[in-house]
């Protein structure tokens, strides 16, 4: 399988991008990954040395434009076609790449994969999901966390869907719990969204809904899909990211559970919805989270998680 790298997205690129590479190269060498580098050549080039011992698992792309985290995302693709980004999801859409990866402009990467793979048809919206660690092991998964700000109903019905779909396929869960992200657990709780979306989560046939789940469950074994609207679901993340930075970086306390709160382990976020994997990633990540990355992108195609969104779907639009 092929996939797309983006080596010039992110705070620390291509230095730490590449690293991420040769971590991914030593840490899997069974791995059936071949990776395509885009980017710059010569700023690539004092880094190269670093995976010259692995040159037929890799191809490099020139790409000699970069969009910046501060550029109008549609703005700098349709003025910036060489920028790494946008040649990204030009080999994504032509079926070039199986898959496509940056840590770059996260308004960029939004526009660019709904323009270029687009939306499943059916999808109402695409969404965005992030693990949370479980205090019992594994990870929960919230979702949306910030590209749906503003939802109806049937956006956070959706969802559920994927999520549900997404960790199984991917977090290995075999029948993972939908509790939908309240003020309280009894049923009629919350502002209108929450009470208008708790009956059609109930009735949804196909997912496991247990009910109304509350911040402190969040990270407990209460449900493995947690849906919500973004505007709250970026607030807990953000949160539970200050955790790992207050107690692990700024105190210095060291502890297995605290380290699964640093998001360079499980190293990207996946647009689910669309018609081709897409991971957006962390503009300060380093090595680790592009290892982590590539070993996600790998495991969405494998296991063909987005014709598994189709086929579901497409089921749903029939009945």
């Amino acid at each position: 399988m092929k996939i797309g790298l983006d080596i010039m997205g992110g705070d620390f690129a291509p230095a730490e991008v590449i690293k991420g590479v040769q971590l991914f190269f030593e840490e899997m060498p069974g791995s059936p990954v071949h990776l395509l580098l885009i980017g710059n050549p010569e700023a690539a080039a004092p880094y190269l040395p670093l995976i010259e011992a692995y040159s037929d698992r890799y191809t490099f792309v020139p790409a000699y434009d970069v969009i910046g985290m501060d550029e109008h995302p549609t703005r700098a693709l349709k003025e910036k076609p060489g920028s790494s980004i946008a040649i990204g999801f030009g080999m994504l859409a032509k079926g070039m790449a199986d898959a496509f990866i940056s840590a770059g402009n996260t308004g960029a990467m939004l526009v660019g994969a709904m323009y270029s793979v687009k939306a499943i048809e059916g999808v109402l919206r695409p969404t965005i999901a992030t693990p949370i660690p479980r205090l019992s092991g594994g990870f929960n998964c919230i979702l949306d966390v910030g590209i749906n700000a503003d939802c109806k109903p049937e956006h956070l019905v959706q969802f559920a869907r994927l999520g549900s779909l997404y960790a199984h396929h991917i977090l290995g869960v075999e029948n993972p719990r939908v509790g939908l992200l309240n003020i309280g657990e009894e049923e009629g709780k919350g502002n209108i969204l929450a009470q208008a979306t708790y009956p059609l989560l109930k009735e949804l046939p196909g997912i496991n809904f247990v009910g109304n789940v509350e911040g402190r469950d969040v990270f407990l074994d209460k449900a493995e899909v947690i849906v919500c609207e973004g505007f709250v679901g970026n607030v807990v993340i953000k949160l539970a990211e200050s955790v790992y930075d207050i107690f692990k970086v700024g105190k210095g306390i060291s502890d297995p559970f605290l380290d699964t709160f640093n998001f360079e382990v499980f190293g990207g976020t996946p647009i689910l919805g669309i018609n081709g994997p897409v991971i957006i990633g962390h503009g300060i990540s380093h090595a680790l989270a592009y290892r982590n990355k590539i070993e996600l992108a790998g495991k969405l195609v494998s296991t063909n998680l987005i014709g598994t969104f189709q086929k579901s779907f497409m089921k749903a639009g029939s009945e």
